[in-house]
């Protein structure tokens, strides 16, 4: 697949128009924006409480930098498929070792893009169709340690009352603390990431309640 780092015209025009929606009905807010870099690629993760959360954390940083989304392959049907491949995802297969998924996270990072993701790996809330529990993965602090970019958290509070027009916000942190874990197996370093990350993502969702 192509990775660029330009975002299509699609993600453009979903961005233009969600974007005063978000701010005016939606009263979307953010704060530590300033906090994530410019240029080059990272790992943005965050706690998931809705399939609106890719939309809320892509909005404070459109339309400087071209968010990709890791999504459960089954969203990937006609005609929803092209169209969140449009806006940036790329499908990865839930419940089995994805090297294909986890291949593209590696190349769209080492080639300065975002690549956002969800460490809990499913909804916090359960829908009517829902089949998999909400637990943490590694898969996140794996991809920015052995890719070598900067792994950064992110908070997210009520996406999953958007339907109720609550109060939107979103809190980005300082990247997670990785030097120092260069030393050990690549297994016990991407386990002791991951908790920073899950301690690192609390904190923010706390602090937006």
């Amino acid at each position: 697949m192509a990775t660029t780092t330009r975002p299509s015209r699609l993600y453009l025009l979903v961005g233009a128009l969600s974007y005063p929606v978000l701010r005016t009905v939606g009263r979307l807010r953010w704060q530590g924006a300033e906090r994530l870099p410019a240029t080059g690629g990272y790992v943005l993760a965050a706690n998931h409480l809705s399939n609106f959360d890719p939309w809320l954390v892509g909005m404070p940083l459109f339309p400087r930098r071209y968010l990709r989304f890791m999504a459960k392959s089954e969203l990937f049907w006609f005609p929803l498929g092209p169209f969140i491949r449009a806006c940036g995802a790329f499908p990865i297969r839930r419940g089995q070792h994805d090297d294909e998924a986890v291949e593209t996270a590696f190349s769209l990072c080492r080639e300065g893009n975002v690549v956002v993701m969800f460490p809990e790996g499913t909804r916090r809330q359960k829908g009517l169709r829902k089949r998999h529990e909400a637990r943490w993965r590694s898969g996140a602090a794996r991809i920015a340690i052995e890719a070598g970019v900067p792994l950064i958290p992110a908070g997210i509070h009520g996406s999953a009352r958007l339907m109720r027009f609550g109060r939107l916000r979103v809190a980005f942190g300082v990247p997670i603390l990785l030097d120092d874990l260069a030393c050990l197996p690549v297994d016990e370093a991407v386990h002791i990431a991951t908790e920073r990350l899950r301690t690192a993502i609390t904190e923010l969702e706390e602090s937006l309640a």
